[in-house]
């Protein structure tokens, strides 16, 4: 049993609102600065970066996580993470279908770079990433869980994108099991106002943008990691996450 310190919410280039600095490699090595072990890539609505994200971790020796930060018809971010890279781009692909699709405009809202494993420029996304998809926030957990994967309300304690923001409280019997706090502070106030949150698995990310912004050593999972590969330590998490 290990403690592994996490940061589950960041974004890349290819996310316009990311700074242009927030490359793969530029991301695993701050990461590496920072202590931490494990890191999720969770750009709007796109999985596309994750490839070279997972390449760059390796070589930084960064316990990768393949995740979007998808925003639902009610313009509610979620953060969905995957056990298996392959499963973030099949997401990936289903999501793509939902989009609402409008030209991105690069002077106004910054560019939406899709890099290799080397930093270099393989493409770009031409359609605004961020607006808000066609899936609604009940339709999220089901639809993430048929990729293997796993969903939580993202900054839940910020006014913007927010679920408690936008719907006015957390939902009962929403599907979500875990909730994510921008800023440990406000665990204990929102636990006490919105009795919902109590019950949930409470994650504590960045939701980084710039490099300086991604999280240092703090918030942590204990996990049983013998024997030691970097594919046990992801499948531990989403055993912890899930159960």
């Amino acid at each position: 049993m290990n403690k592994y310190y996490y940061d589950l919410h960041m974004h890349s280039c290819l996310s316009p609102c990311g700074d242009d600095d927030m490359t793969p490699n530029n991301i695993a090595g701050m990461g590496v600065l920072n202590g931490l072990n494990i890191m999720a890539l969770t750009d709007h609505n796109t999985s596309k970066n994750c490839p070279a994200f997972f390449k760059a971790a390796k070589k930084n020796g960064i316990i990768p996580i393949a995740g979007m930060e998808l925003t639902t018809a009610e313009d509610i971010h979620i953060v969905c993470l995957f056990p298996e890279l392959e499963a973030a781009m099949e997401f990936d692909n289903t999501v793509d279908l939902h989009r609402i699709k409008y030209p991105n405009r690069t002077d106004i809202f910054g560019n939406q770079l899709i890099l290799d494993e080397n930093d270099e420029l393989v493409g770009t996304d031409d359609f605004f990433l961020p607006n808000a998809t066609d899936i609604t926030v009940e339709q999220a957990p089901g639809l993430v869980k048929r990729y293997g994967g796993f969903c939580y309300p993202a900054h839940i304690d910020r006014e913007a994108n927010g679920i408690i923001a936008t719907l006015g409280d957390f939902p009962p019997d929403s599907g979500f099991t875990a909730a994510e706090f921008h800023d440990s502070g406000n665990i204990q106030e929102y636990s006490k106002k919105y009795p919902e949150v109590s019950g949930k698995k409470i994650i504590v990310s960045s939701d980084a943008h710039y490099l300086w912004n991604i999280k240092e050593k703090k918030e942590y999972f204990i996990i049983d990691d013998e024997p030691y590969s970097s594919d046990l330590v992801r499948k531990r998490l989403f055993e912890l996450l899930v159960n």
